[in-house]
């Protein structure tokens, strides 16, 4: 599944932490030394004004997100001689590296978003108390200043959804033609086509978009944690428990623990029975692709007791996933009244203005939903693990040595046409010319 498309993914994946780590300590430690070496925050950043406070391109944001891109590319670079998969390189090093970098520019964006929207409904605020108190440049002004970020953002989103289409399509390409290259081991094994044609597609796609969520969250943890524990100064107290320093941190945390416990212990039996569920169609898809070649396949008995075992295990699928989704349903709306309550005292005590409010509530959920990482999309990883056993039983037909970065021109996977048995030719059966059917 992974060594397909990324060299060596255990050293790979091992090394993408530590280069984590080390460039987090970098920045920490003689980070400002290097700004004053290399950043071209001095040259390309905006300093803020008291006509233009809300800048977003600051030359400090300017030297994080450079230093940001070159770490993520500088790691890159040995990965091109290390490993065996010099095909996939480009794609699953660098692309991945991309998305990353996108992901993270998009969390800082939503971190400005977050600040200028406070910003921008104390003025609403303020302008609904005191009529002609702001005028209407203002309020376009502020308006303007918001679409100079978020055009490009959308236009990053846009062209970064394009490009994910194409790593994930060729993450399945090189799946495919990796297991196809050891074909004749794995044609026996039950449900070898859909294997190749189905699983290695969705696994390609629940990894991507668990991994891109995972970063993002946190990503998102790292930017609006400090800001939240800020701002949880502004609420006097919680409910029936008072004050509490960074109170909506805490309260976040111990929400999105409760509700990934609650899932987890709900939905433990659903992996086992998604699993059983991919091998009884499994069974009825070959029944059905036998009888179209051979007229003593298919026959009406034998399709009946095929579809019964279907039928048995959906049924007994949709009963666990009604209480499943019961506990699931009930947790995320709850979820939703968690920072309301939270922060009644204080709107009580008439502690928040509007933007304030805004802003504790977009700050709120942004870290809430990161931490309801596993609880939000449990569903998915349920289907992940379903996929993943199935790939993993199939993978067990193939040496652990076997050769990688494996695609339809190599001439690898070109030479294992010998090891499947001759075409029938005209010859064979009593004439001359070409294979038969050509």
């Amino acid at each position: 599944m992974f060594r397909s498309f990324f060299p060596n993914p255990k050293v790979f994946f091992t090394a993408a932490l530590a280069w984590t780590a080390i460039a987090i300590a970098i920045w920490f430690t003689i980070g400002p030394a290097l700004a004053n070496l290399i950043s071209l925050g001095p040259v390309i950043g905006q300093a803020p004004t008291e006509a233009d406070p809300d800048v977003f391109l600051t030359p400090d944001r300017v030297w994080l997100y450079q230093y940001v891109i070159m770490a993520g590319y500088l790691f890159c670079i040995p990965w091109y001689w290390l490993g065996d998969n010099r095909r996939w390189y480009w794609w699953s090093v660098v692309g991945s590296v991309t998305i990353v970098e996108v992901v993270f520019f998009d969390v800082q964006a939503s971190a400005w978003m977050n600040a200028w929207y406070g910003e921008f409904y104390n003025m609403f605020q303020g302008a609904l108390q005191n009529p002609g108190s702001v005028s209407l440049e203002t309020i376009y002004g502020e308006l303007s200043t918001v679409l100079i970020v978020l055009l490009p953002r959308i236009a990053i989103l846009v062209l970064n959804a394009f490009f994910i289409a194409h790593y994930l399509f060729r993450w399945r390409r090189a799946m495919t033609f990796f297991y196809m290259s050891h074909w004749p081991r794995l044609r026996g094994v039950e449900g070898a086509s859909q294997r190749i044609q189905e699983d290695t597609q969705r696994f390609a796609n629940i990894v991507e978009g668990l991994a891109v969520s995972l970063v993002g969250s946190i990503m998102t943890l790292l930017v609006f944690l400090p800001l939240l524990w800020q701002l949880s100064q502004n609420i006097t107290e919680l409910p029936l428990i008072g004050p509490v320093n960074g109170s909506l941190v805490w309260v976040a945390l111990m929400s999105a623990m409760a509700g990934t416990l609650l899932l987890g212990l709900v939905g433990i039996k659903l992996p086992g029975l998604e699993f059983q569920n991919q091998r009884v169609e499994a069974a009825f898809r070959k029944e059905l692709v036998y009888g179209e070649d051979h007229h003593e396949r298919a026959r009406p008995l034998d399709t009946k007791e095929f579809f019964l075992g279907v039928q048995r295990n959906y049924f007994r699928l949709y009963g666990h996933y009604l209480y499943f989704n019961v506990a699931r349903y009930v947790y995320l709306q709850g979820a939703n009244f968690v920072p309301l309550i939270a922060m009644s005292p204080s709107i009580a005590a008439g502690a928040l203005t509007f933007g304030l409010f805004q802003q504790v509530s977009n700050a709120f959920d942004q870290v809430d939903s990161s931490f309801r990482f596993l609880a939000n999309s449990w569903t998915t990883i349920i289907s992940l693990i379903s996929v993943y056993k199935r790939l993993r039983t199939f993978e067990a037909n193939i040496p652990p040595d076997a050769i990688s970065g494996v695609d339809y021109d190599d001439p690898r996977y070109v030479a294992t046409d010998a090891e499947f048995e001759p075409l029938p030719t005209d010859r064979d059966q009593g004439k001359e010319g070409v294979p038969a059917g050509l």
